[in-house]
């Protein structure tokens, strides 16, 4: 049971319906949604398409997206991959004769062409059911009328203002006192607004042809880039099958690749091979994580790639074999030395949605523009933030995620799902890029292994390790015993740049017909149910 005494918060419950978002007003349009007859999948995009408004930092419909869902309360989940690709000319050579040993950020090489319209669009044709127009509704209003200032969201774009300072648009839209918005001003994005309404009255036809997508391809072209008005009427993005690991009895679903959600499957198999007692928080409980989680990212970084372009080898990464392998490598006396390099970005900006309807529907949802504000780059007319997912790319001739002609790159984006029994019983996931993989297998294996309840799970101090050596970046209210004792053991502990990661997730419990939610302290958002 919480202590009372603690600054924290509850769980939420809830009867019939239920929403968690990283942002209220988010999860308020995503609950009168519902109560305005849309179900789930309605419910969700709303939320996705708020946000784009209300956290431009995190996310946008200038970025992509992927989706599990599963109808009725069923346990068989589907899923979306909303990822875009690179331009049909753009070439490893490209970034030869440049001299480019990486994708740099400020680039319209870095903008892949966004997925998210079309995930949305198709979705909600294929699943929702209110008219597209309703959906879209509450985020027009706050586009149009304005927002106030959040302070999570306040502190995100203060450490971008000189990115959006750089580019004429998003100066002209994001610092409109030439500087970033303080907590409790208004904000508004006309152009976001007209562009959302043209969206929906045409669907995706309103992104990826006509006025938007010539805003956006000029404005790429004028920079340098190599985009068509060809590459975003192609833009599709598809139905996949989910990858699953069963972890103490409960099926984990994540979307395959080119996302790393496979590696958090990883990261659970290798958990499975430990036994889980005590205290979480325990020295011996976060150094079993750690290296699981090193293990399982020198995989992801060497491996995971766009399985159209590249050979990926899915059924071995979920072996028992492998994961035997990876945590007979572990040491509880002392940190491993001899690991694969990392060469993966780090810091990125998401945001992630769960939704559960009076039917059962369950969506997982995440939607991002990767760094915060994504490349800082803004289509002029249309006011669409372009992301900056392209810096996921490898350089490296033959590796199997280099840059290549409509391919795409590696995404730390991951909803996932749990399912046991046939039913559906819980949509979860966390934002945080670079953490997202452990954060998933984190967040299960609190609940799963120690009975937490969804919001002492997310609450709880959180860390990562870094690429390179044996850094580990912890939040301050990790036990200074354990820091000390990982100290100890070799892993070198420093204090976390910033908050690591967010979360939501909603539990189904079956028995009681009840729903319980958490959502993430280190945002601005709530879990909310009807």
């Amino acid at each position: 049971m919480r202590n009372f005494e603690k600054p924290t918060r509850s769980v939420a419950v809830s009867r019939h319906a239920m929403a968690a978002t990283s942002h209220p007003s988010a999860t308020l349009a995503a609950l009168q949604v519902m109560e305005a007859g849309g179900n789930a999948m309605d419910a969700a995009i709303a939320a996705s398409a708020v946000q784009c408004a209300v956290e431009p930092g995190s996310t946008g419909i200038g970025g992509d997206c992927f989706v599990l869902f599963a109808p009725n309360g069923s346990d068989e989940v589907i899923a979306y991959n909303g990822s875009g690709r690179t331009p049909a000319a753009l070439t490893l050579d490209w970034f030869a004769e440049r001299g480019l040993a990486e994708v740099p950020r400020r680039s319209p090489a870095a903008v892949t062409v966004p997925g998210a319209i079309d995930a949305w669009t198709r979705l909600h044709a294929d699943h929702g059911r209110l008219p597209f127009a309703d959906v879209l509704a509450p985020a027009v209003r706050f586009a149009e009328e304005g927002y106030a200032i959040s302070p999570r969201v306040h502190r995100d774009w203060l450490l971008e203002q000189e990115l959006l300072a750089a580019d004429p648009a998003a100066a002209r839209i994001f610092l409109p006192a030439g500087r970033a918005p303080k907590v409790g001003e208004v904000h508004r994005q006309p152009e976001l607004a007209e562009t959302l309404r043209r969206i929906a009255a045409e669907g995706r036809d309103g992104f990826y042809a006509g006025p938007v997508a010539q805003d956006m391809v000029g404005y790429l072209r004028s920079l340098g880039g190599l985009h068509t008005l060809k590459d975003f009427a192609d833009a599709r993005g598809e139905y996949v099958t989910p990858v699953t690991t069963v972890f103490r009895g409960h099926t984990v679903h994540e979307c395959p690749p080119n996302g790393q959600g496979i590696i958090a499957l990883l990261i659970l198999n290798i958990l499975s091979r430990f036994e889980a007692r005590g205290d979480p928080q325990s020295p011996d409980r976060m150094h079993v994580e750690i290296e699981a989680t090193r293990l399982a990212y020198a995989a992801r970084d060497a491996l995971i790639a766009d399985p159209d372009k590249a050979d990926v080898p899915v059924e071995e990464l979920l072996s028992d074999a492998l994961a035997d392998r990876l945590a007979g490598m572990i040491d509880l006396r002392r940190a491993l030395t001899d690991l694969p390099p990392f060469d993966m970005p780090l810091h990125r900006d998401t945001v992630y949605i769960s939704v559960v309807d009076r039917e059962r529907n369950a969506v997982s949802f995440i939607n991002s523009v990767f760094d915060s504000f994504g490349t800082g780059l803004v289509a002029p007319r249309s006011g669409v933030v372009l992301h900056n997912r392209g810096q996921s790319f490898s350089l490296k001739p033959g590796h199997p995620n280099a840059v290549a002609p409509s391919k795409r790159p590696l995404h730390t984006i991951i909803p996932g799902m749990v399912t046991r029994d046939g039913r559906v019983e819980m949509p979860f996931g966390v934002m945080g890029g670079y953490y997202q993989a452990l954060g998933h297998a984190h967040l299960i294996s609190k609940v799963f292994d120690y009975g937490m309840d969804l919001q002492e799970a997310i609450d709880l101090p959180r860390l990562i390790p870094r690429p390179g050596g044996t850094r580990v970046e912890a939040e301050h209210t990790l036990p200074a015993a354990t820091a000390q004792e990982l100290q100890r053991r070799g892993f070198v502990i420093t204090p976390a740049e910033d908050p690591i990661g967010g979360a939501q997730a909603i539990r189904i419990d079956w028995r009681n017909g009840t729903l319980l939610g958490g959502s993430e302290p280190r945002k601005d958002g709530i879990a909310l149910g009807l």
